[in-house]
């Protein structure tokens, strides 16, 4: 029977078993594993065993290298894809059971050494422990020696019997406590190893992805010590009794002291690692380094949770995560570019209580805000300024401010767009009704769009009062286009800094008719009634005999709320008014430099105020289909315009050749416009202003000295040479109005003097403060700013007065009755601003016929 046919009988008749030899793994030439055969082995009646005897010899060696060489033993041939993972898988545990068997050798051998270490030490002490005792066996045998002289009694002799056995069995409990001690220090390290390694068997033996054991206890721990803020400090109080009862037994089995004093040594050498320097003898010295080196780590541990937890506390003050502890603050939600005209107004408000506080709460850091704040150049006199990094729209931030303590809370509206600003600012007044306690104060928001305001106040209810910013800069720009200088007075009016509205109560009034009202209060002017009568509804310049009722409150121009108070009437002298009065109003041409959002609301101010004939001019780079299909989509009917005519005219405002396509020197007013396109970037904004500005001025001063500079004003009543015919500065003929974002630019055309400047920004940051402070006034500027009702004008003083005529301004103001106006301040021809309620009200002087008046009147 040849070899082969041996090997195929072995094939089909057993089973074949395949292990991966040593060999296999070394050699990465061999590609056969060994083969072993369920069926015995072959008989000797084989070829194989009938060769001599030499040849056996070799052994299986010999055998191999024939049976090889002639007919090598195919090995079977399963699948590839099936093999590989099987020899991979094979390697991989072999390796982790290689590396786990070695680690916890290691291990079991370091803990062999310390144990037989312990029993070295314990060996010791009992050889120390002999050695007392022979020496006491020596002290007995001279005692009796003594005795035999009679030296001793027998008392003695049996005290020290029953003092070596009291010696026997307190060193027994002294070794007890030794070996106890150390069992304790070392049973936490062996159940962690055989934690880990029990683990690491597992996941050996299981090739899929599972976690250990031991990442699941640590996982665990963390999770405790995250959870539980008192977890640290209480197991290192653990850590530490632990380590003083160990050091104690330790102590005791190495020293004669009793327990109670071991222990207090163990707390000595702890709380201070140097107290061990007194140890005497290797055991007691090498417990007490112990336990100083542990205590050296216990208190490393203390100084780095003492070091984190006053490192967060510093931290979370400095992120600004502590809460405010107020009340009877003004809260400022947001951040924005009218922040810190806001505070200025705020301080000087606050300025005649002592100061005040105002919290500033927006998603930034505290610090940056602080850095912010610290580089604004104006005195905060007296409030202090507290910021607090925060979501308006996160309940728990709210709280945070003392939300529903504040008497006042200001939303500001984002820089962007303004669709996306007011869901916002309206998100924010959801989550301020949605605070448990209920709100002290009321809230201000402030809108970049007139047509989000209804939904505003409909989820605010009367806690909310709302400034629209671009509504009120756009109106308050047309009234300065068509009464320049006007924007000087809204600043006087509209700020803490001079004179401002105030609305209180005074019982002695009652009974009084409103004529005699106004010559009532020497350091204000009344202006309306809040009449009880119609609901608390504000009346702006009544009737002269409308009588005060029980309730009603008077409103007044005054400097401040404690300022002013009723006194008794002086005599005043009327008059009568030097002439009738008509209104010139004739038709006017009227040009808008770029494009607003709001530019149809602009429109129909304009159509409900110009005479019938006016012609307002388009100058932007919008098309002109675009702009038609714009004012359309806001509502605006082109055709039913009344009293102007559109003219739109496509261009670049800072391109010097598409401005002088344009009759610079027929326009009655000029206004430029923050365009649409920059009005995100204050400062890219102010820029093309003031580029716009520079560029028609210069086309107008070239183009004067050639053009017909005899033509007649189309619109104005003011006398050439008087400071509103001033404000035309390079035509005498019209008025430019910026539309200026940044205070800086501001300053450069105050000082240049070459337009009558509008400042958004600031005079919205005064509006929103003074609404703040009293959100009855928000009634008061929304009438004032309105197409119906009253609003403020420039007249000039001969509509009042005759030349070299000595009158006080009571007598004026009683003759303005006679138009129904309400005087509230003057400009003499050669100063520089308006005064807004003067003093000394009753006393005569010369007027000149230049001077102007600021009334409030009825709209025309």
């Amino acid at each position: 029977m040849s070899l082969d046919s041996e090997t195929s009988t072995a094939a089909t008749s057993g089973r074949d078993w395949f292990f991966p030899s040593p060999s296999f793994f070394r050699s990465s030439s061999s590609q056969y594993g060994r083969r072993f055969y369920s069926n015995p082995k072959p008989s000797s009646s084989h070829p194989i065993s009938n060769r001599p005897p030499a040849a056996s010899a070799s052994g299986i060696r010999h055998r191999r290298r024939v049976k090889f060489a002639r007919n090598p033993i195919p090995a079977p041939t399963p699948a590839p894809t099936q093999e590989l993972p099987q020899i991979s898988d094979a390697k991989n545990a072999s390796k982790n059971n290689l590396s786990f068997l070695s680690q916890f050798r290691c291990h079991l051998a370091l803990a062999a050494l310390t144990i037989a270490a312990l029993l070295l030490l314990l060996l010791r002490n009992m050889h120390l422990q002999s050695q007392v005792k022979k020496l006491q066996g020596e002290i007995l045998n001279l005692n009796l020696r003594l005795r035999a002289f009679h030296e001793l009694d027998s008392m003695n002799i049996t005290s020290s019997t029953l003092l070596d056995d009291h010696f026997s069995s307190e060193n027994l409990r002294r070794n007890l406590s030794l070996f106890f001690s150390f069992t304790l220090l070392f049973i936490p390290i062996f159940i962690f190893k055989y934690i880990d390694y029990v683990s690491k068997s597992r996941f050996s033996d299981n090739i899929s992805e599972q976690v250990s054991l031991n990442k699941q206890i640590a996982y665990r721990v963390d999770v405790f010590l995250s959870v539980h803020p008192y977890a640290k400090p209480l197991v290192l109080l653990v850590a530490t009794l632990l380590l003083i009862l160990l050091g104690g037994l330790a102590l005791f089995g190495v020293t004669t002291e009793d327990l109670a004093h071991c222990l207090w040594l163990s707390w000595t050498y702890v709380a201070d690692s140097g107290n061990h320097a007194s140890s005497q003898g290797s055991g007691p010295r090498l417990v007490a380094v112990s336990i100083s080196f542990g205590g050296m780590l216990i208190f490393a541990m203390m100084l780095g949770l003492v070091s984190d937890a006053i490192s967060e506390k510093f931290d979370s003050l400095r992120k600004g995560k502590s809460e405010v502890v107020e009340q009877n603050h003004t809260l400022i939600l947001g951040w924005s570019d009218k922040l810190g005209s806001l505070l200025n107004q705020l301080a000087i408000a606050n300025e005649s209580l002592g100061g005040g506080t105002v919290v500033v709460m927006a998603e930034r850091d505290k610090e940056e805000m602080e850095l912010d704040i610290a580089k604004m150049e104006f005195d905060f006199k007296g409030t202090s300024v507290i910021c607090r990094t925060g979501s308006p729209l996160i309940l728990a931030d709210l709280k945070k401010v003392s939300v529903s303590k504040a008497r006042a809370i200001i939303v500001l509206a984002e820089d962007g767009n303004a669709d996306q600003s007011d869901a916002r600012a309206l998100r924010t007044v959801l989550s301020l009704t949605g605070v448990k306690e209920r709100l002290r104060g009321h809230i201000v928001v402030e809108l970049s769009d007139l047509d989000n305001e209804v939904l505003v106040k409909l989820v605010g209810g009367d806690l909310v009062e709302t400034v629209v910013a671009h509504d009120v800069i756009g109106r308050l720009m047309i009234q300065c286009a068509r009464q320049p200088g006007l924007a000087q007075i809204w600043e006087d009016i509209l700020g803490f800094e001079n004179c401002e509205f105030y609305i209180k109560r005074w019982p002695q009034l009652d009974g009084m008719q409103f004529e005699d009202v106004l010559i009532s209060f020497p350091a204000a002017i009344p202006c309306g009634i809040k009449a009880a009568t119609y609901g608390g509804k504000i009346i702006l310049n009544p009737d002269d005999s409308y009588v005060l009722q029980e309730g009603d409150e008077v409103l007044v121009i005054a400097e401040d709320d404690d300022t002013y108070a009723p006194a008794s009437l002086p005599m005043v002298w009327k008059g009568s008014l030097p002439k009738d009065f008509v209104y010139p109003k004739s038709p006017e041409r009227i040009l808008f430099c770029g494009w607003r959002r709001d530019m149809e609301d602009m429109i129909m101010v304009l159509d409900a105020s110009l005479a019938h004939g006016s012609e307002l001019w388009m100058f932007n780079d919008v098309p002109e289909k675009e702009r038609e299909k714009k004012l359309t989509e806001g509502s605006l009917d082109i055709n039913r315009l009344e009293n102007i005519s559109l003219v739109n005219r496509e261009g670049n405002a800072v391109i010097r050749r598409h401005l002088e396509s344009l009759p610079l020197e027929s326009f009655d007013s000029i206004l430029i416009l923050a365009d649409e396109s920059v009005e995100d970037s204050a400062i890219q904004a102010d820029s093309r202003s003031l580029a716009t500005l520079l560029l028609i001025r210069d086309i107008q001063a070239r183009r004067l000295p050639y053009e017909a500079m005899a033509s007649q004003a189309h619109g104005g009543s003011f006398s050439k040479g008087s400071w509103i015919g001033e404000m035309k500065q390079a035509s005498d003929k019209s008025v430019i109005i910026s539309e200026i974002l940044d205070p800086r630019t501001k300053n450069l055309l105050s000082m240049s003097k070459i337009s009558d400047y509008v400042l958004s920004n600031e005079l919205v940051s005064m509006a929103l403060a003074m609404v703040a402070e009293d959100r009855q006034i928000n009634d008061v500027l929304e009438e004032l700013f309105a197409e119906e009702g009253n609003e403020m004008h420039i007249r000039q003083a001969d509509l009042y007065l005759r030349e070299g005529e000595e009158l006080s301004f009571y007598e004026i103001m009683l003759r303005a009755r006679q138009r129904r106006e309400i005087v509230i301040g003057y400009r003499s021809v050669n100063a520089e601003r308006a005064v807004i309620n003067p003093p000394a009200k009753t006393e005569r002087r010369k007027w000149s016929l230049k001077d102007v008046f600021v009334v409030i009147t009825e709209k025309e």
